[in-house]
This record gives C-alpha cells, sequence and structure tokens, in this order.
C-alpha cells in the first residue's frame, strides 16, 4: 500500500471528522454491544479510533492494524495524548476518556496479503476509514467474506466517491480530474483501485453475504479555515494529473496555481458504509 506521512493524516483529521454522517455512526452505535471488540483496519494514526469511540459503549477492546510500524507508533502516542487518562498495558494502552475505557492493541500486518488475519479474535466490529478506494474489487471481497465468516458488523467511512467541485472554477478542471481519476485506478498496493465504484462493491459484496447495508454521503466542504488542507490536497491532485501525462504541463501548473491562492474553496466527495449481519441484527 502506498504510504501516507503523519502530518497529512493530521491535517486531514478534522475535516475527516466533520464529515462523517451522524445517523449512520449513531446506527452504528445501536447495532454493536455494549462491551464492543473493534479491528481497525489500515488505522494510520487512530483518526478512525478518535471519531467512533466517543459514540460505542463504556468497555471498548481496540486492535489498530496497520503495514506501518512508524504510524502505529505515531497512533500509540496520539491516542494517550487525546486521552484524558492513558495506561500502558504491555505493548497497548488503556485509556479513559469521557467515562469510557479504552483497551488498545496495535498490530503491524500486511493487509493486502492476507485481511482476514487480522479478524482471528472475532471482533464484533470491523472499521476503516478512507481505505477502500485504493483497493481492488477482488480486495474488498476477500475483507466482506472475511468479516462475514467473523460475524462482524461492518462500518467504513470517507470512501471516495469521484465527486469533486473546486472554486473558483478553471478552464482545466474536468481535464484534472478526469486525469485524477485515471491515476487513482492504479495499484496501490491492493491489486488495481476500485475508486469510485469502491462503496458499490462493498455494498454488493456486503448484500451477497446477507448484510443490511446503509450508505450516506460524507464530504469534505473546504474553504478558508482549511487552506493548508486545501493547498496540500491541490498539489497532490496535480501531481497525480501530471504524471498521467494526459493534461498539457502548462494547464497543470496554471491550475495548481490557482488553487493555492486566498478563496480556494473545494467539496470532496465521500461516502459512508454500515453492514450489519440481517440474521442477528438490522438496521433503525
Amino acid at each position: 500500500m502506498s504510504g501516507f506521512s503523519t502530518d497529512w493524516l493530521a491535517l486531514r483529521e478534522p475535516a475527516d471528522h466533520a464529515a462523517r454522517d451522524a445517523g449512520l455512526v449513531a446506527a452504528l452505535a445501536r447495532a454493536l454491544p455494549p462491551q464492543v471488540r473493534a479491528v481497525d483496519l489500515g488505522c494510520g494514526t487512530g483518526s478512525n479510533l478518535r471519531a467512533l469511540a466517543p459514540h460505542l459503549g463504556r468497555a471498548q477492546d481496540w486492535v489498530l492494524v496497520d503495514h506501518d510500524p512508524a504510524l502505529l507508533a505515531a497512533a500509540k502516542a496520539r491516542l494517550a495524548a487525546w486521552a484524558e487518562r492513558a495506561e500502558a498495558a504491555g505493548d497497548g494502552l488503556v485509556l479513559h476518556r469521557g467515562g469510557a475505557r479504552i483497551a488498545v492493541r496495535f498490530r503491524v500486518l500486511d493487509l493486502a496479503a492476507d485481511p482476514a488475519a487480522a479478524l482471528a479474535e472475532g471482533p464484533d466490529l470491523v472499521t476503516a476509514a478512507a481505505l477502500f478506494d485504493l483497493a481492488s474489487d477482488a480486495w474488498i471481497a476477500a475483507v466482506a467474506g472475511a468479516v462475514a465468516e467473523a460475524g462482524a458488523v461492518f462500518y467504513t467511512a470517507l470512501t471516495y466517491d469521484g465527486r469533486e467541485e473546486w472554486t473558483p472554477p478553471h478552464p482545466a478542471d474536468a481535464a484534472i480530474h478526469a486525469a485524477f481519476l485515471a491515476h487513482q485506478a492504479g495499484d496501490k498496493g491492493f491489486g488495481p483501485a476500485s475508486g469510485p465504484g469502491a462503496t458499490g462493491a462493498l455494498a454488493e459484496a456486503f448484500r451477497e453475504r446477507g448484510y443490511t447495508i446503509g450508505t450516506a454521503s460524507s464530504p469534505w466542504r473546504l474553504g478558508p479555515d482549511e487552506a493548508a488542507l486545501l493547498h496540500q490536497l491541490a498539489e497532490g491532485t496535480a501531481r497525480a494529473a501530471r504524471e498521467t501525462g494526459q493534461v498539457a504541463a502548462a494547464d497543470v501548473a496554471s491550475w495548481s496555481a490557482l488553487r493555492q491562492r486566498p478563496g480556494t474553496g473545494a467539496v470532496i466527495g465521500h461516502r459512508d458504509l454500515l453492514a450489519v449481519p440481517s440474521v442477528t441484527r438490522m438496521l433503525a
């Protein structure tokens, strides 16, 4: 899987948390037992736990899984700082926040090779954020199969859906976007990426396994308060477009320069998805 820097993950976390659909998070909480065992796939620095834990029960046991030991080390530090009180527990932590006791363990694992290995302990919840648009349909199906075998609830947030609207407009907007989508379809470590088709692939894979599906829109709405994130996002978009060779270099440069100016805004589309085993629970 392509790597992500801790700086980028920290920069996007507030926008990620603001974008999540609150109704789907509430439905997730209703679908889970008071004492929940969760596995977070591709956890990065622990943002998904920080977003979800305040909405779940008072006793939580999390396993955070990532291929990058440096990201797991950063997750451990950031979670300890996020908690009201943090205690060492072997190689993991016990966090106390908002009346909840949250045990956290950290696991280095190559999810691309064997996603089922992360679920060996039989979790109640398998979750991820901003992951599945980077993965192939085949890998998505493998994850769905492993989750269904465990009988777990599945929730993922912030899967890119291909919708983008940048302001002010630029003549190269459509060409840049098409090139970005072409770049995204490349192999990011999980086979040819499904990109904007990921939520549909997830929904189909889980329905085939008898799950009830709920989805909701969770777009980033970025303006002056998110200027640093916008600048980084525009740089990455321009770089991806440039690498495809599908857009003239002068057009990429002009587009990128406009996006670095004050007054830039963007709406970047994502979708959240909740899948609940139909035989045991129904979405409210």
